[in-house]
């Protein structure tokens, strides 16, 4: 069966949200790449955006949560589109609710949790939805 790895882009904040995600989900980084690291003379890359992420990546179970900061010449990420939302699927209760509770502190929740599923935008506009099935 094919693994789904979200990959969320942000604007310059990336590595603090993995971390807060790292601190939500618990593990390490599987790789973190900055845009200093690409860097040549074939692609300079400014000052300003060096120590920005180009790749993170968090493993979350056999997924992998992936991110990047978006180069300022390519312009702004929209963080108040609605984006497609991250399905989390727990596989306890105690399990859906550490992880609503966690990832939607300092968000806005748009659909309670009610021990079986919520909704929820974090602190850095993306969006999850969280739920779980007894069976």
């Amino acid at each position: 069966m094919a693994l789904i790895n979200p990959h969320i882009n942000f604007n310059g904040n990336a590595e603090e949200a993995f971390s807060f995600y790292k601190s939500v989900f618990g593990g390490e980084f599987a790789k973190i790449i900055r845009f200093k690291d690409i860097s040549s003379p074939e692609y300079p890359i400014p000052e300003n955006e060096a120590n920005k992420i180009m790749h993170i990546a968090l493993p979350i179970g056999k997924n992998l949560l992936i991110g990047n900061d978006v180069p300022e010449s390519m312009g702004p990420v929209n963080e108040n589109e609605n984006r497609s939302k991250i399905a989390i699927s727990a596989e306890s209760p105690e399990e859906a609710d550490k992880l609503f509770n966690g990832l939607s502190e300092g968000g806005n929740i748009e659909v309670p949790w009610d021990s079986n599923f919520g909704m929820f935008r974090d602190k850095f506009g993306i969006e999850w939805i969280v739920d779980f099935d007894p069976k």
